[in-house]
């Protein structure tokens, strides 16, 4: 026991210790050794945001741009009147005619010979048929027969029915390769390239003696679209004897169009009693 007494304890230079300092120095080191490969991608990274950020602000830039311009021309059209503006242009073209007619007119020289040099003989034959068009146009709208008037209508269902090109090539060539098929047409190549079909023995082209057309089956869009034309014609037919059965049953026609015809039997709910003995003394004076 004394022995151990008697032994002194170690002193704390005899121990192997660090100091803080020179720990948190290790670790930093050891840190910056470990994160500096990582270095140059997170500086490419910032790099990267930094250059779609400026990209993003010049776009908003250009977008803000446009968009006031886009403000500015639709508050102009919208302060612009569009018919003071046809107005306007109308009355300038009638000016220039004007001034030009009378420039020609004291040159000596013809007007419409001056006109004519600024179209082509094609523009001018087409605009004198475009005008002849239009003055027998006019001139028929009246009635003159039931045979015009059935020939009105029929040249009207005619502009009104659109032919279906497609279809007529398609089944055109449908026949083409049948009768090829079973031999009553040759298909000869000229020296072009051309294809051309020949008729040998005469069957294939329709003549008057052809019954092949019986046995074609229309479509059923054609058949619906055929029914509604009869539907509305028929319509129409009642529609025109109704007028006629009432404008027979009112006795002398005296209005114009249908409001010309209210107009006039609301004035003779007022007038009618004042108007009569007129009226009536002026067809006696007609008869006599």
């Amino acid at each position: 026991m004394a022995a151990q007494s008697s032994e002194e304890p170690a002193q704390p230079s005899d121990i192997q210790t660090e100091s803080p300092a020179v720990s948190a120095a290790a670790a930093a080191e050891d840190s910056s050794k470990e994160a500096s490969p990582e270095a140059p991608q997170q500086s490419n990274t910032i790099e990267d945001r930094k250059a779609r950020f400026k990209a993003l602000q010049a776009k908003a830039k250009l977008s803000a741009q446009t968009n006031l311009k886009e403000a500015a021309a639709e508050s102009q059209r919208l302060a612009t009147d569009p018919a003071l503006l046809s107005t306007l242009a109308r009355k300038h073209a009638f000016a220039s005619h004007a001034l030009l007619k009378a420039d020609v007119d004291a040159s000596g020289a013809s007007f419409e010979r001056k006109r004519a040099w600024d179209w082509t003989i094609d523009e001018s034959l087409a605009w004198d048929a475009r005008l002849d068009k239009k003055a027998r146009h006019r001139a028929d709208v009246a009635f003159q027969d039931y045979t015009q008037d059935a020939r009105k209508v029929y040249k009207r269902q005619l502009r009104a029915q659109a032919p279906d090109v497609a279809a007529y090539e398609a089944q055109k060539a449908a026949a083409v390769q049948r009768a090829a098929a079973s031999g009553n047409l040759e298909i000869v190549e000229t020296e072009d390239g051309e294809l051309v079909a020949v008729d040998r023995n005469g069957t294939f082209y329709s003549s008057a003696e052809s019954t092949e057309f019986v046995g074609n089956r229309p479509e059923k869009e054609a058949v619906e679209r055929l029914v509604r034309d009869l539907q509305k014609a028929e319509e129409t037919r009642l529609k025109k004897r109704k007028e006629r059965s009432r404008n027979e049953d009112e006795g002398d026609v005296t209005y114009i169009n249908e409001k010309n015809r209210l107009l006039n039997k609301r004035l003779e709910r007022f007038y009618n009693k004042y108007t009569t003995e007129i009226r009536d003394s002026f067809e006696r004076g007609t008869m006599i």
